[in-house]
Order: structure tokens, then sequence, then C-alpha cells
């Protein structure tokens, strides 16, 4: 089983930066397989920063250039940092990553963290 932990959350002023924590357990595919996604209030959740296949950092528009996601494997941990930080920014932020087992593909979330970011 996997079980994916997020922290680093919290209240911060516009322009102001904040660092994610996900700290995986369980067996895992690959740290690369690890990626965060928010949620805002009254929205669906999206994509906001992962890894392809070959370990590059990939990055919705609306974060390219603030945000940068890193990774420990030896600690089984995905980082996201965040600076200049909008009120946009504002959400759930989860990670999550899957398996592939005999039933096919699997997803797995965190809990979440909070952000909120203030005008």
């Amino acid at each position: 089983q996997v079980q994916l932990v997020e922290s680093g959350g919290g209240l911060v002023q516009t322009g102001g930066s904040l660092r994610l924590s996900c700290v995986a357990s369980g067996k895992i595919f690959s740290i690369n397989h690890i990626s965060w996604d928010r949620q805002a209030p009254g929205s669906q959740r999206e994509f906001v920063a992962g890894f392809t296949t070959s370990g590059v950092t990939k990055y919705s528009d609306s974060v390219k250039g603030r945000f940068t996601i890193s990774s420990d494997a030896a600690k089984k941990t995905v980082y996201l940092q965040m600076n200049d930080l909008k009120p946009e920014d504002t959400g759930v932020y989860y990670c999550d990553t899957f398996l592939y087992g005999p039933s096919g593909r699997v997803d797995y979330w965190g809990q979440g963290t909070q952000v909120t970011v203030s005008s």
C-alpha cells in the first residue's frame, strides 16, 4: 500500500513563498511518478507540477517560472517550492502517484495541505 503525506501549507501574502513536502511510504513505482495537483474552492483539481518518465520537470502554464518541483529519492520525498505566490494559487495542494496492479492502474493521493494567499 502507498501512503502520501503532504505538509508545508499555510497562509502567506501575495508575493510570498512556501515549500511543500510530500513524503511517500510503502512501495512506489518511481519517485518520478509523484506529482502535485491543486484544487481551488469550487473548481476541479488541476495539475501543477510533475516529472516526465525521463525525470524532466514539467509545470502548468500558470505556475511556470514561479514553482519548482524537486525530489529526494533516498527520502522518498517530493518538494514543491512556490515563489511569488498569487491569490489564484490558493487551494488545497495534493501529491499523487500511481501503481499498476493486476486490475490496472491504481491512483493514490495524500490528504492535502491548504495554501492560502492573501491579497
